[in-house]
């Protein structure tokens, strides 16, 4: 089954994409819940991290330096942003495509959800 992430990557439904190369792909969220939210997902299929393995600690590494990449590139880096990863139904994941969300341009509240 393919996912909207999936879709997205192949062009098949568009998105504000901010960030693009070979391992991940990261576009400004439809819902967004802060003036900065922005999804990073591999382009590669895994589901969630519970599913990631050995061989993807390279791509995971890179991911979290695209995520301070572009939170620099957007303005938000010097006052701070959070990075999200849910993963599964009950860590609140509702693609099951593994992703990072990026939130910033507003004061975090602790704790989360």
């Amino acid at each position: 089954m393919s996912t909207i992430f999936k879709k997205i990557i192949d062009k098949e439904i568009p998105a504000d994409i901010v960030y693009e190369d070979d391992l991940c792909l990261a576009f400004n969220d439809i819902d967004p819940q802060a003036p900065v939210h922005v999804l990073i997902i591999p382009k590669k299929e895994i589901s969630s991290l519970a599913e990631a393995g050995e061989e993807n600690r390279d791509l995971l590494g890179h991911m979290l330096l695209i995520a301070s990449q572009i939170a620099r590139d957007l303005g938000v880096s010097e006052s701070g942003y959070r990075l999200v990863l849910n993963t599964n139904k009950e860590g609140g994941q509702e693609v099951e495509h593994m992703h990072i969300h990026l939130l910033g341009g507003r004061q975090m509240e602790w704790p989360p959800g």
